[in-house]
């Protein structure tokens, strides 16, 4: 399955308007989000599948990829389109097993080796981070910075999202560092409305995108 979108989306119904994560998620995905990473992880089994079925008809209906973070069994009973698994979880070509060939299969990495892992297990995509210090990933340590996200992404074979303290501003060095597109939690789903706050970050992730395919023409277009 391609990874045919730039902007993912990843959930903590703690941090949306109102506790109301499918509500927020539903702004966010009228606002251009078209991937979204269910990521509750202290929910029952039982809670979590009823809120990946919903997620799931929110994301159909508007063409968007639905994937559940390590639990490929909830991902398979949903209709989910993949899953997106910890450096602890399942191989990734385990979890494709489960789920079928066209499954789509995300990895979260933290350096090189983590990603050259994810890559010889036939992961579809990684995250990379925390770029920047956020108090979300802040049990992991201190953030890798750009330059670490720089040299992921010169040796990717498949798209790196950049990950962790990523906005609006620091799209473009994200961008530039060469990562495929961005994760995000609170800049979207802490955004007072979740639907404008998604549509920035696409303007941005189209204009950077563009600025890099302008900049690789001009390279190779001079003598």
């Amino acid at each position: 399955m391609a990874v045919d979108f730039r902007l993912y989306l990843v959930t903590d119904r703690r941090q949306a308007p109102d506790g109301d994560l499918p509500a927020a998620v539903g702004r966010a995905l009228e606002g251009g989000v078209r991937a979204v990473q269910l990521r509750e992880k202290d929910l029952p089994g039982g809670e979590l599948y009823a809120l990946a079925v919903t997620l799931r008809r929110l994301t159909a209906r508007h063409g968007a990829r639905l994937l559940i973070n390590d639990r490929a069994d909830v991902a398979l009973a949903a209709g989910a389109d993949g899953v997106h698994l910890g450096v602890a979880s399942i191989p990734p070509g385990e979890a494709r097993r489960l789920l079928g060939r066209g499954a789509l299969v995300g990895c979260s990495t933290h350096n090189l080796g983590e990603l050259a892992a994810a890559e010889a297990g036939e992961a579809d995509f990684v995250t990379f981070g925390p770029v920047y210090a956020t108090p979300s990933k802040a049990a992991y340590g201190p953030p890798v910075g750009v330059e670490a996200l720089r040299r992921a992404c010169a040796a990717a074979r498949i798209p790196v999202f950049a990950l962790g303290g990523v906005g609006p501003e620091n799209v473009p060095e994200i961008l530039g560092a060469g990562a495929w597109g961005i994760g995000t939690i609170s800049a979207v789903l802490a955004a007072r409305d979740p639907g404008p706050a998604a549509r920035e970050l696409g303007r941005r992730l189209e204009e950077g995108a563009e600025t890099e395919r302008t900049g690789r023409s001009g390279k190779e277009g001079t003598p």
